[in-house]
């Protein structure tokens, strides 16, 4: 298994994606890609294709629910790094979990990170192994 993001992308095809202008200048330190986005109000820039009524963002590579990448992740707008899974760090995501049900999966479950948990322990595991080696 892997993070249920990398399967998802439904909040990347259900919100409008605004920030500020200063994001996607360069002069100013911005990284969002300014060609990506479209002015919205006076000091906001928008994601291209999330501000209209059937919301999806230009940089979404994805087939909804079955495989999803962003293809700006280390430099995407503020308003999406924000935005977390649901239960990825205990706390429901009402966010996470209304674009997900607008798209017919299901809102995210304990069960659905026990892949996580699995891998930590994992690597504790080796941890141990590589520590024990280097004593020994």
């Amino acid at each position: 298994m892997s993070h249920p993001c990398l399967t998802c992308g439904a909040c990347c095809a259900f919100f409008r994606v605004s920030f500020h202008w200063s994001e996607a200048e360069p002069a100013t330190g911005g990284r969002v890609p300014i060609e990506l986005t479209e002015p919205l109000r006076a000091h906001e820039r928008v994601m291209r294709g999330t501000s209209q009524a059937q919301p999806r963002c230009i940089a979404l590579d994805a087939d909804i629910g079955r495989y999803s990448r962003c293809s700006i992740h280390p430099v995407r707008p503020s308003a999406c790094a924000a935005v977390s899974a649901s239960l990825e760090f205990g706390a429901r995501s009402a966010q996470c979990d209304k674009a997900r049900i607008a798209h017919g999966l299901h809102a995210l479950e304990a069960e659905d990170w026990l892949w996580r948990d699995a891998a930590a322990g994992a690597m504790q595991g080796d941890a141990h192994i590589a520590t024990h080696a280097v004593i020994a």
